[in-house]
């Protein structure tokens, strides 16, 4: 019999001061059996990061959603679509190979990867070369040290507020916060 997925409930408050976007977003995440804590914390954090593009890249006018993800290769971790069911973002975790991220460039507008763990350096400088190619695609380093202590602040009912200010995002809740200053590899 399969396993099914776990689903964890978060009201995220976000401030991105960096774009002037201030909202509140009601959040299911459905975790695959298989999905840590900290990918799907990570998955939290790059929708954190990206829901200023609602209103800058479609004018209010767009919906900004977790994809399958684990359960289905060919979806994002999180993806934006605008009115007309374009692709205006797509959104990877983890360490995938060039091949999905080369699809997803096919697919939408941007493209953006937020890699993390302590073998993301190794996993980097092994496919840096393939994706240096890909136009569309930006590529974020999220410290080790800050995605262990997001994978803690995991609950099955979330309040959380994300404060992003010069690059930076200040992620925190009931357990605690988070200072996360990502490096951009690409």
């Amino acid at each position: 019999m399969a396993l099914k997925s776990t689903i964890y409930k978060a009201n995220l408050s976000i401030a991105d001061i960096d774009h002037g976007y201030y909202a509140d977003h009601a959040l299911t995440l459905a975790r695959h059996p298989s999905e840590t804590d900290e990918r799907m914390m990570i998955r939290l954090l790059a929708l954190a990061l990206n829901a200023h593009e609602l209103q800058d890249t479609c004018g209010g006018d767009g919906t900004l959603a977790f994809g399958a993800g684990l359960s289905d290769p060919d979806d994002p971790d999180l993806w934006l679509k605008d009115f007309t069911g374009q692709t205006r973002l797509w959104v990877e975790v983890g360490q995938p190979e060039d091949k999905p991220l080369t699809k997803a460039c096919q697919k939408a507008d941007a493209v953006r990867l937020y890699c993390f763990s302590h073998s993301a350096d190794v996993w980097w400088k092994g496919i840096e070369n393939k994706l240096t190619r890909l136009d569309k695609l930006q590529v974020f380093r999220v410290p080790t040290e800050a995605s262990q202590e997001l994978a803690k602040m995991a609950e099955r009912s979330m309040q959380l507020q994300a404060t992003v200010q010069d690059g930076a995002v200040t992620l925190s809740g009931d357990s605690g916060g988070v200072h996360i200053e990502l490096t951009r590899w690409k």
